[in-house]
Parts: structure tokens; sequence; C-alpha cells
């Protein structure tokens, strides 16, 4: 290079010198590019765990109030469907007075609502 400046003049000297920065420029945009997507690896792996975290905290923990009640009613109703009718090895006495009301209320809240969090959830989206 040092040559070419010599015999060239100013003008080949200029021309070395632009190639040269152009060099530069490039290494500089390439590490750039490099930090960039670095970066956006970075963000993405963060809103994943985030994503899970939230979908853990929706889930709760099977042991919360409003499951144990909602197990206990599911047993008895999959007794009356699946013991007494489809495989008619029993009866139950029907549920009477507040017993039948707690029972239906509480099969009314588990599926109300899961459905006004999931339409909730859509909407916020």
């Amino acid at each position: 290079m040092a040559i070419l400046s010599f015999l060239g003049g100013p003008v080949v000297k200029g021309l070395i010198d632009t190639y040269q920065a152009k060099l530069k420029a490039g290494n500089i945009d390439s590490k750039i590019a490099a930090d960039l997507a670095a970066s956006e690896i970075a963000a993405q792996t963060a809103e994943i765990q985030a994503k899970n975290h939230l979908k853990i905290a929706e889930i709760g923990h099977p042991w919360e109030p409003e499951k144990l009640a909602f197990y206990v009613t599911l047993v008895f109703f999959a007794k009356c469907v699946i013991w007494d009718k489809v495989l008619g090895l029993g009866t139950t006495p029907q549920l009477a007075g507040d017993i039948s009301t707690w029972a239906g209320m509480i099969m009314g809240f588990y599926f109300g609502k899961r459905t006004f969090e999931n339409v909730a959830h859509i909407i916020r989206r």
C-alpha cells in the first residue's frame, strides 16, 4: 500500500485511504450487526422465560380451594354418570337442598371462571 501511494501520488493515496475506511466501516457494521443479533436473542430468551412464568402463574396449584371444591363435585358427577348410568352398577340418591345448590354453583363458577379468563386473555392480546 505504501508503495502504491508513493508511486500514484495523492489521488491513489486518497483511494487507498477511502478503501481502508470502507473496510474499517464494514468491520464496525458487522460488529454492530452481531451485537444487535446477540441482543435480539437475549430479548427473545427473556420473553420466552416471562411467558413460561406467566403460564405457571395462570395455571396455579392443584390444591387451591376452588379446585378442591371442583374435584369433590367432579367425583360426585363422574360417579353418577359413569358408575350409575353408563355401567348401571348402582344408584346414587339425588342431591337436595343446599347441597344441590352448592354443587351447581361450584360447577358453574369453575367453568364460567375459566371461560371468562380465556375471553379476557384473548381480548387483552
